[in-house]
């Protein structure tokens, strides 16, 4: 059987994840270093840094530590972090991505000047580091909305709204998205909210934060899946980026594939004279890219 095998050269860490791998590699070669989470979603490059001497740590196992050093990594964390390091003289190497940064110091700042009655609306998967973070800036007063997909290699999507109820939409709402959501999803969900609000004659303030590296990624991709007749993304399990990108694969080609790494590959997803195209989330190293290309060659 023949096959063409082409890697996505768009995809591999973004800079916010480079920045970070980079810091811990450098930290690791004078000493120990803990990781606040995991610092990127991917177990192929988890397992490297962590032969390499990373520890992860969750927050409080980092509440049992003391004069040490710990790396926030690039979805950044919720203040109470900060003191709890100041606290137990830890030395943080903050690798917050400088784009969730601006979008942390926006909500906060948002938040502080609002004499309105106003709600913080955040758009982003309950639970994200990135959100956690987000919600963090205003003591944890805000909603969180998102749009919920469940999608399989076999079947269809099922969607559902979440944390719309909570919304009171006869006041001023602020919306904000995580940076790594998937852009017309976000302008589908803030059309849902002014929708909404029409009936009290207000509108929401739509404030535009999605990484526009994430957004141009969107674009690209769509033709590249197009463009190819099997896509096989890789992406940790836990990175919300690699399941949005996925969706976004098999929206526009029904012969994409979500794997995790070499040993999910199936045969029978090729057939001769098929053109495959490899990618990954912006946690997936392109080294992992590569050596999926030189498999599926190999085999070929």
């Amino acid at each position: 059987m023949d096959i063409k095998v082409e890697i996505d050269l768009g995809s591999g860490f973004c800079y916010g994840v480079i920045r970070a791998v980079n810091t811990a590699e450098l930290q690791l070669k004078e000493g120990p270093l803990y990781s606040l989470g995991a610092i990127v979603h991917n177990n192929y490059e988890l397992e490297r840094l962590r032969n390499i001497g990373l520890e992860i740590i969750d927050a409080e196992q980092m509440k049992n530590l003391e004069n040490s050093i710990v790396l926030i990594r690039a979805h950044g964390e919720p203040p109470q972090t900060y003191q709890i390091a100041k606290e137990r003289n830890i030395k943080l190497l903050d690798c917050t991505c400088p784009v969730v940064l601006k979008l942390q110091e926006l909500i906060k700042k948002t938040y502080n000047e609002d004499n309105n009655n106003g709600q913080i609306v955040i758009f982003g998967k309950n639970g994200h580091a990135e959100v956690n973070g987000l919600v963090g800036q205003v003591n944890g007063d805000a909603i969180i909305v998102d749009i919920i997909k469940k999608t399989t290699n076999s079947s269809s999507d099922e969607t559902s709204m979440a944390g719309l109820d909570k919304i009171d939409y006869s006041r001023p709402i602020h919306i904000f998205s995580q940076t790594t959501k998937d852009p017309e999803d976000y302008q589908k969900i803030c059309s849902i909210i002014s929708a909404k609000q029409e009936r009290f004659g207000l509108q929401p303030v739509v404030h535009n934060t999605i990484c526009k590296r994430v957004a141009q990624r969107h674009n690209n991709l769509k033709k590249f899946a197009l463009s190819h007749s099997v896509v096989i993304l890789v992406s940790g399990e836990e990175s919300s980026n690699g399941k949005v990108l996925y969706e976004l694969c098999k929206n526009v080609n029904p012969r994409s594939y979500f794997i995790q790494n070499i040993n999910q590959l199936e045969r029978k997803w090729f057939k001769n004279g098929d053109n495959v195209g490899i990618c990954g989330a912006t946690s997936t190293p392109m080294e992992q890219l590569k050596a999926i290309a030189e498999y599926l060659q190999s085999l070929y």
